[in-house]
């Protein structure tokens, strides 16, 4: 009689969960091997001639197995898992002492044993702490349980379910509950996102346009434009003539005129004679735009560089000034009062530049009078001195006299001549002639005499007259000096007015009869992507670290 052998056939209970398998995989071995040894011999039986065949099945059985085993690896492969998950479930699989050939493999025989390498529990339990090792290593250990599936008892007697599972069914029921936890993480971390957004940046951007709708003060901006322009100089030579009656010639005095505007200097010029403290410091304005008091020129220059705008357009030549004030009365009156500062810098610019090129020209002009003056002084005292005003005159006078007294000379030689020509000439007669003859000599010599040669009352008429004609000479050639000194004095006047600046205003200030500020809307929107971003750089940066440390 032949005996066919027991088939022991398990029941899973339905909802069961799997008993827990120990963590030494030796202990479990040692347990299991003791179970079969209490257990009864089971009663020799005689082999029927099919069972002869077990072999050959049992080899197709692995090959079944096999293929099984690769059919659940590709389906493990097509379920996207990550990289980390993978490297879990491969430290789960040592941990359980078992032995893989990949990673899927690992995923696989973890989940054949009711294992889920990604269950919290488990990852847990991979990091055990010093102090429970320590504790482990002295206590005694228990006996392991062998890890089997649960019965259901019938009665006195526990017998293995005869109902068999379904394995297409247990894999998708297991794709299933992956598929469940996935969307369960998924809407927990859209609901961490959603708080964090909310937090982060929903709730910033909520105050602040808050803040912009609700408490801001609205504040008046008065705006104005002006340039600055130079005389029109005279064309230049070379390069330097290319750029006159454009903006780059103004540029420099412009870029100053700038930065005047926006230093401390205008701002406490401008304290000091429109209150501009005081003004801001009216407790009707809102906390952030409002100085305390006292206020500090500090405190007051931070919110003058807010509320005083001054832009430069280089293409153009053009400053535009923006000044914004609580109303629009004081807005225009700041505006005006920043302007007429503006006009004086301007001004100034120039001034040191003319007054140096006039001061030259000034000068040059006065030592030349001085020194005309005083050549018409010695002049008038030569001309004193020799009682002489005109010596040319006084020359041709006494040259006059001396041709005279020659020529009378002559028609007495000539008359006695002819007295001397008679028989007997009367000698009374020819006496007075020798004797009138004799006087106009002696009369020409004293004259010649007077003219080059030095008296003892003083020097010769020659020498007055050349000292008076050199003082003549000295003053008419400072006279000249004078002349040329008094053209390049009004040359250097023409000169000085091409160099000033003028400021002519494009645009006036006329004071706005609406709020130009706060821009609510916009700076509301500006609000959400300032915050926006510094969300997505702060959870990009967290990203990456926390992927860093936990590779």
């Amino acid at each position: 009689m032949t005996t066919t052998p027991k088939v022991t056939r398990y029941r899973l209970r339905a909802g069961a969960p799997l008993a827990p398998r120990p963590a030494d995989p030796e202990a479990a071995r040692a347990a299991a091997a003791a179970a079969m040894e209490a257990r009864p011999a089971p009663a020799a039986v005689t082999m029927h001639p099919l069972q002869q065949r077990l072999p050959q099945q049992e080899a197709s059985v692995e090959e079944a197995v096999a293929t099984e085993a690769e059919h659940d690896i590709d389906k493990i492969r097509r379920e996207g898992l990550t990289g980390r998950q993978l490297r879990m479930a491969r430290r789960v699989a040592q941990k359980q002492g078992l032995e893989v050939a990949s990673d899927f493999d690992a995923v696989r025989q973890l989940r054949a044993l009711g294992v889920d390498p990604f269950q919290r529990s488990n990852i847990i339990e991979l990091v055990v702490p010093e102090q429970e090792q320590d504790k482990s290593a002295s206590a005694p250990v228990p006996a392991p349980r062998v890890q089997l599936p649960s019965t259901v008892p019938e009665g006195d007697r526990q017998l293995p379910s005869t109902e068999r599972a379904d394995p297409a069914e247990q894999r998708a029921s297991e794709i299933r509950g992956i598929q469940r936890d996935l969307a369960r993480r998924r809407r927990r971390r859209m609901a961490l996102l959603g708080l964090r957004l909310m937090l982060f940046v929903l709730l910033p951007t909520v105050l602040a346009g808050y803040y912009f709708f609700a408490v801001a003060t609205p504040m008046f901006a008065t705006r104005s434009e002006f340039v600055i322009q130079q005389a029109e100089p005279q064309s230049g030579a070379g390069l330097g003539g290319l750029f006159q009656g454009t903006s780059m010639a103004t540029q420099q005095d412009s870029i100053t005129v700038q930065s005047y505007l926006t230093s401390r200097a205008a701002m406490v010029r401008l304290d000091e004679e429109e209150g501009f403290k005081q003004v801001f410091s009216d407790p009707a304005i809102d906390p952030l735009q409002r100085l305390d008091q006292p206020a500090t020129n500090e405190a007051a220059y931070d919110l003058y560089q807010d509320h005083v705008k001054i832009s430069y357009d280089p293409t153009e030549g053009i400053v535009k000034m923006e000044v914004i004030a609580p109303d629009p009365e004081t807005s225009q009156r700041f505006s005006e009062a920043l302007l007429s500062y503006a006009e004086e810098q301007v001004d100034q610019l120039t001034a040191r530049l003319r007054n140096d090129q006039m001061q030259g020209a000034r000068d040059s002009y006065e030592a030349a009078e001085a020194r005309r003056a005083e050549a018409l002084a010695n002049w008038l005292r030569i001309q004193e001195e020799v009682q002489q005003i005109d010596p040319v005159g006084e020359t041709a006078a006494r040259t006059q006299q001396i041709s005279a007294l020659e020529t009378q000379r002559q028609q007495l030689q000539l008359e006695l001549q002819t007295r001397l020509a008679v028989r007997r000439p009367n000698e009374a007669q020819v006496n007075s002639i020798k004797s009138q003859i004799a006087g106009i000599e002696e009369l020409i010599t004293d004259l010649r005499r007077e003219m080059t040669e030095a008296s003892e009352a003083g020097s010769s008429l020659a020498a007055r007259n050349t000292e008076l004609r050199l003082a003549e000479e000295d003053y008419g050639f400072q006279t000249l000096l004078v002349q040329q000194a008094l053209q390049q004095m009004e040359a250097a006047q023409i000169e000085a007015n091409r160099q000033v600046r003028y400021l002519s205003l494009g645009v006036e200030p006329v004071a706005p009869d609406e709020a130009t500020y706060p821009k609510a809307l916009e700076n509301t929107a500006l609000a959400l992507l300032i915050f926006s971003g510094i969300y997505l750089m702060l959870s990009l940066t967290v990203s990456i670290l926390r992927e860093q440390v936990s590779s």
